[in-house]
């Protein structure tokens, strides 16, 4: 369990970099150019894109963020075990939920 847990981490790393440049190039274009949010928002509602790119930066971030906090909770505490690995999948699952609404929120409603 521990390789594919590590595999996921880094195939998600190398995602989120990729998605992070994308957002990061928008916020910078959008500023430069004056837009505000609602600007964007108008820009961005309906876009099929963009809408694709925030699905797999959210599904990245709901993979990368619960391994990363495993380790790092492993590391600097004493919780190990099945408890461990149940609570850091709700905590995924909760960020996957939180993140697609959001992403629904901006792109479709």
């Amino acid at each position: 369990m521990t390789a594919a847990l590590f595999l996921a981490q880094r195939i998600s790393a190398a995602v989120l970099a990729l998605a992070v440049t994308i957002h990061l190039a928008t916020i910078i274009y959008a500023g430069r150019a004056g837009m505000t949010a609602a600007d964007v928002l108008a820009r961005t509602h309906g876009n099929k894109t963009f809408f694709v790119l925030y699905l797999i930066f959210v599904v990245a971030v709901a993979v990368h963020a619960p391994i990363g906090l495993r380790s790092v909770l492993r590391e600097w505490t004493v919780w190990r075990g099945r408890s461990l690995d149940v609570a850091l999948a709700a905590f995924a699952l909760l960020l996957l939920a939180l993140g697609l609404r959001a992403t629904i929120a901006v792109f479709i409603a």
